[in-house]
């Protein structure tokens, strides 16, 4: 399982949320919440920084990246 599957998944049940409910957040569907979930479906990026504004968590936590991790170098001004 991917580990941000999990994390979705704990962050859905920590704030008493169905994935019925998650899934009128996202403007999807259960069965779609219950795929990204369970790491059958990746989550677009549109999804997860809805979720991340909704937990207010960052993307880093819920894609399981350390945290304090640096940018890289732009090489555009």
């Amino acid at each position: 399982m991917r580990e941000y599957a999990q994390r979705i998944r704990n962050l859905r049940i920590d704030h008493d949320k169905s994935q019925a409910q998650i899934a009128v957040i996202l403007g999807t569907t259960k069965n779609q919440v219950g795929k990204y979930e369970r790491g059958e479906q990746e989550m677009p990026i549109k999804h997860l920084l809805t979720l991340c504004n909704y937990y207010e968590v960052s993307a880093d936590y819920i894609l399981g990246l350390p945290e304090g991790r640096p940018y890289g170098l732009s090489k555009t001004k």
